[in-house]
């Protein structure tokens, strides 16, 4: 039984609205829930379509010729008026797939091209971020890169800095900086895998 009463739209921005649910509670009793979402209207809410739909790409870009780097961004973000680690990564536009969303942002987020290997759905499929406050759900795309790295494709809004990282730097970056914690996990990965970067894709 659906135990979301109601939902009435709280703001109206471009990029991220809130939300007020009606939620109801275990015992029966009703009280107010915030949603964050990239949905426009009520009826794109995820809870309204019930379907799992990427509101973003993330970039798993492993780079150089020994495959010895992983191409991170360290960007400034208001939330914590700081600077923190993420891999690249960028909203998908409509009518977009994800392979098509990571190529387009990773090319304006770094200025590589970004070459995707084959993955199985459930390495790529879209997962929920922040679910206890948000409803934003992201796919990952995995690939190799080329190229120099550059700052020219970023918009005028973004203060991010490419970082080509090797496994001591990934280790450093762990214990010193501020990380998102899927990059954090993935980066953990990375330290410690010493195959072919993408033999675990091949796994399930």
């Amino acid at each position: 039984m659906p135990r979301v009463k109601q939902i009435k739209k709280q703001t109206e921005n471009r990029f991220l609205n809130l939300y007020e649910l009606e939620a109801e509670r275990r015992n029966g009793k009703t009280a107010p829930y915030f949603v964050a979402s990239r949905a426009k209207e009520v009826e794109n809410l995820k809870i309204t379509t019930r379907k799992n739909k990427p509101d973003g790409v993330i970039m798993y870009g492993i780079y150089g010729k020994k495959k010895d780097k992983i191409a991170l961004v360290r960007q400034y973000r208001y939330p914590i008026d700081d600077y923190i680690y993420e891999f690249p990564a960028g909203l998908v536009e409509e009518g977009e797939d994800l392979k098509e969303a990571a190529i387009r942002e990773m090319h304006e987020e770094t200025g590589l091209v970004f070459e995707p290997v084959p993955a199985a759905d459930c390495y790529s499929k879209p997962f929920f971020t922040s679910i206890g406050m948000t409803d934003e759900s992201c796919g990952m795309v995995y690939g190799y890169l080329k190229g120099e790295p550059t700052n020219q494709y970023q918009e005028a809004s973004e203060d991010i800095e490419v970082i080509l990282a090797d496994r001591e730097e990934c280790k450093r970056i762990l214990k010193e900086e501020n990380v998102a914690i899927m990059c954090a996990y993935m980066l953990m990965h990375f330290i410690h895998s010493k195959e072919e970067p993408f033999a675990f894709l091949e796994e399930i």
